[in-house]
């Protein structure tokens, strides 16, 4: 008998969730790249499949897609000075570290269709969708490699409960509370009264880690993380939903049975990680 999506959703759950805290706890920040980027890598693949039509492109897409993520990561400030100590040369590395990702998102793809555009009239479409894909799909999933290495792993399961604890919220709020849409021409399903359950939702889970793993946060804290998280996770959710609305697509992809695809799975978190990212340095750091 097939499982509901539900019970898919549940028993993916199940067996994911304990490797990914495992591999968040360990000592070394090096394992939670790694996964961080592996889901990087499927989530650009996933946004090309939709939005770039050749797969030689694709994969060329991926392949400069996954350079600039490592370059994100690994030309920050703080890797660099790890590896190269206090020298001059760390110092100069970590001044033009953060510049070279960007830059390595836009110039090899401009040149990769400067020399192979194909179809001229669909030369601007591949271009920019590469270039969105590479920052959209990759460079904000690395996010949460970034936070983890920075702020440990309770500050990555803090973005994740933000998301999918919203997320749950929102079902069933929306479920049983409520039919008035929120935005039909986008996600016909979602609801005003699954976006409240939403914010209720995140800003439970922020509530609960504060009290049980990270103490140092204050009840202000709590809200600011919780309610404009919950927020950017809704908006996030609502924009991969309208890309997939425009090329005629269900789900990203059929990588998690229940979930969809790898976008699917984390639409949300790409909003919601920068911003927790950039809060935990303003009062943290």
């Amino acid at each position: 008998m097939a499982l509901g999506n539900l019970a898919q959703r549940a028993l993916v759950a199940v067996v994911a969730v304990p490797v990914v805290l495992a591999i968040l706890y360990l000592d070394r920040p090096e394992p939670t790249f790694a996964l961080i980027f592996a889901a990087a890598v499927i989530a650009m693949n996933e946004f090309f499949a939709m939005t770039v039509d050749d797969a030689g492109n694709r994969r060329a897409g991926v392949v400069l897609g996954a350079i600039a993520c490592a370059a994100l990561y690994w030309l920050h400030p703080l890797a660099l000075r790890g590896q190269l100590a206090d020298s001059h040369l760390a110092q100069v590395a970590a001044a033009i570290g953060p510049t070279l990702a960007p830059v390595l998102a836009v110039v090899p793809a401009m040149l990769y269709f400067l020399f192979r555009y194909g179809d001229m009239t669909k030369a601007a479409a591949r271009t920019t969708g590469t270039i969105t894909g590479i920052v959209y799909a990759g460079f904000l999933t690395m996010f949460l490699a970034l936070t983890r290495r920075e702020f440990g792993g309770d500050a990555v399961v803090l973005i994740l409960l933000v998301a999918w604890i919203g997320d749950t919220g929102a079902y069933f709020a929306g479920r049983f509370l409520g039919k008035t849409k929120l935005y039909e021409a986008v996600s016909p399903k979602k609801t005003w009264a699954g976006a409240i359950g939403g914010l209720a939702g995140s800003a439970v889970a922020v509530g609960v880690m504060k009290l049980v793993r990270m103490e140092e946060l204050s009840w202000i804290d709590v809200i600011a993380i919780a309610i404009p998280g919950a927020i950017l996770g809704q908006l996030g959710d609502l924009a991969e939903s309208l890309l997939k609305r425009s090329v005629g697509v269900k789900d990203s992809g059929a990588l998690l049975p229940g979930h969809g695809g790898m976008l699917d799975r984390i639409d949300a978190v790409l909003f919601i990680a920068p911003y927790v990212y950039a809060y935990l340095w303003f009062t943290l750091s």
